[in-house]
């Protein structure tokens, strides 16, 4: 009963969800590496390196950065929500990717891997009914 009348919220938990992931996003994970610069761009583009993928370690850095904040921010304004959404996922498998090559262990790569999965989630649901981005 009580989760038959939970049903109606969907809309409000998935802004709930957008709001708080992307958030975290924008603040703890991609406005350090933005603000960081070149030198902190080449140490993130670096992981690209586990997709063999060895040229422009900068540009891949700032990318990651501008999809963590760019993205943790449209997730926000809920705009572009499924590109943005995606561009996270992908960022995430690259990041869960390295953290496996360097440890060996899935468990050392569980929250990427983790908020890869949300994303791609999210990508299929759609962002619900409190959105600028009517899709």
């Amino acid at each position: 009963m009580i989760l038959t009348w939970l049903t109606k919220y969907r809309d409000f938990g998935l802004l709930l969800l957008r709001l708080g992931l992307g958030g975290m996003f924008a603040v703890v994970h991609g406005w350090p590496k933005i603000s960081g610069g070149p030198h902190v761009w080449k140490a993130t583009g670096e992981a690209m390196k586990n997709l063999g993928v060895h040229f422009a370690p900068e540009m891949w850095g700032f990318l990651a950065a501008l999809a963590e904040f760019g993205g943790g921010i449209l997730l926000i304004l809920c705009l572009l929500f499924r590109p943005a959404c995606g561009a996270l996922a992908f960022t995430m498998a690259v990041a869960a990717t390295m953290l496996f090559k360097m440890h060996g262990a899935v468990g050392e790569a569980s929250q990427p891997i983790e908020l890869g999965i949300v994303f791609l989630a999210l990508l299929f649901i759609g962002p619900g009914r409190y959105s600028l981005d009517k899709n």
